[in-house]
Parts: C-alpha cells; structure tokens; sequence
C-alpha cells in the first residue's frame, strides 16, 4: 500500500516491480578486492545488461559501494547478489532496502 495513498509510477519499473537500494560495506583492506574487481565489473555488466540495475558506484569515502536495483521482491534481489564475486568471497556486507518512491523527477516518469 502506497504511503499517504500516493502512487508513483515510473517508466523503467514493470508492473509488481520495486525498488531496492543495495549497500555494499567492505569488510576486509581494499588490497584485498584487487583479484576481485574484474570479476566484480563483469558481474556488474551482466546484471545491467538484463535490466535489472539503474544505478551504482563507490561510495566516498571509499568504503563499500551503491547499486540502485529493480526487483520483485527483496528475495529476487538475495538471489541476484549471491553471484557478485565480493559476496561470494566474503569481502563485503550486503544490505538490502526495498523502498516506494513518493516523488520522482519528471525525467524518471
């Protein structure tokens, strides 16, 4: 149920999609991801290339990382992150939030 009855539809989302912020926080000294990160980037285009991701980037501080993911439920979302290279060696630490856009840029509808 849409907060305060307000429903916002955007362009990109598919009817029964949400939105999902990922937060990656690194959980080991950056010198340990340099064997990952091509791995981690190829995942990356993947995951953009079936549409699935909107956004992402490093956080700065660089201390983890953003994406900004469509989804059906946060448990597609679990599934889809359980094959990025940092998750599966254990390097970062995922947090999921499902969230409902009240307001949108006109440009996003």
């Amino acid at each position: 149920m849409p907060l305060f009855g307000r429903t916002t539809r955007m362009a990109f989302l598919e009817d029964g999609e949400h939105l999902f912020v990922i937060d990656l926080t690194y959980m080991t000294p950056l010198e340990n991801f340099d064997p990952l990160v091509a791995p981690h980037f190829a995942f990356i285009e993947r995951v953009y290339a079936s549409g699935r991701l909107l956004t992402s980037g490093a956080k700065v501080p660089r201390t983890g990382g953003v994406i900004i993911a469509r989804g059906r439920s946060i448990d597609d979302i679990e599934v889809l992150i359980k094959d990025d290279p940092f998750h599966s060696a254990g390097v970062a630490d995922y947090k999921i939030t499902e969230f409902r856009p009240g307001n949108v840029a006109a440009a996003l509808k």
